[in-house]
């Protein structure tokens, strides 16, 4: 089978990193994250604060590349780099002296970004023939959930490796919903408080100039898998994950959202 194909608009975050000045990483950052979990939001945002020539750029790491990639991990001059990294004994290895963290998502609304995903024309990956409404929603979303023989994982397996393994480790664990939150209201006190703290753990220095930059590095349209960028072709994904759905994601992955700290009520 071959490896999946993303096709999505280049941004041009290089040239605006360029109308700010840039100090120096001095650390090798990692931002790991679930797939589907918001990646591109993150890596644009901290792309805004590192120079370009120190930001790896060459590959999104994944373990099947991690032999090619490993030494952005260990870089020297230090390297900002991003993937959906499964924890292992190479990983944990590499990521040893970097600073990493990784960005997770509520399961429930994983489920539904995930189905947009693989449902729409920018993703080329072996599901052609479940596009187009060839298979009911529902039917739809009970994939994302239980994964497809032998072609794609299911949702607590994707979870187990690239999230609940890494915790307690020395990895900064990151909520998307915390991050689009106060993306969302940058003019808040607690988004500088937020903003300040995640970056102090990144190495890197927040500038007088933050806001300015995070908004450039936030803005949508520079996000090629953002919700309204891709092109489903009619498809209507629903904002919120059916109560059934729901229940399932309880089923196959029990304490998974309070193990992440995800709440109802």
């Amino acid at each position: 089978m071959k490896p999946p194909v993303v096709i999505a608009k280049p941004d041009n975050l290089n040239e605006r990193n360029l109308e700010f000045e840039q100090a120096p990483l001095k650390t090798n950052l990692f931002l790991n994250s679930v797939p589907k979990s918001g990646s591109h939001l993150l890596k644009n945002i901290v792309r805004m604060f590192v120079p370009v020539e120190q930001q790896y750029d060459v590959d999104f790491i994944q373990f099947p590349t991690l032999k090619q990639h490993h030494h952005a991990l260990i870089a020297d001059p230090a390297k900002l780099s991003w993937g959906h990294l499964l924890f292992a004994d190479t990983s944990s290895i590499l990521l040893r002296e970097a600073r990493h963290i990784v960005l997770v998502r509520d399961p429930y609304d994983w489920v539904l970004a995930r189905a947009r995903f693989f449902l729409s024309d920018n993703f080329q990956g072996g599901l052609e023939n479940l596009k187009h409404n060839a298979v009911d929603m529902p039917d739809f979303l009970n994939m994302m959930i239980f994964g497809i023989h032998e072609r794609f994982p299911n949702m607590q397996e994707i979870y187990l490796h690239n999230a609940a393994a890494w915790m307690g480790t020395q990895a900064r664990m990151l909520k998307y919903e915390d991050l689009l939150e106060h993306v969302k209201n940058l003019d808040a006190d607690a988004a500088e408080v937020f903003f300040r703290d995640l970056f102090d753990f990144a190495g890197i220095e927040l500038p007088d100039d933050w806001r300015a930059r995070i908004r450039i590095g936030s803005d949508r349209k520079q996000s090629g898998t953002a919700r309204e960028n891709l092109d489903l072709k009619g498809v209507s994904v629903p904002n919120e994950l059916p109560d059934a759905q729901k229940q399932l994601v309880e089923f196959t992955a029990p304490g998974l959202r309070a193990l992440l700290g995800y709440f109802d009520g």
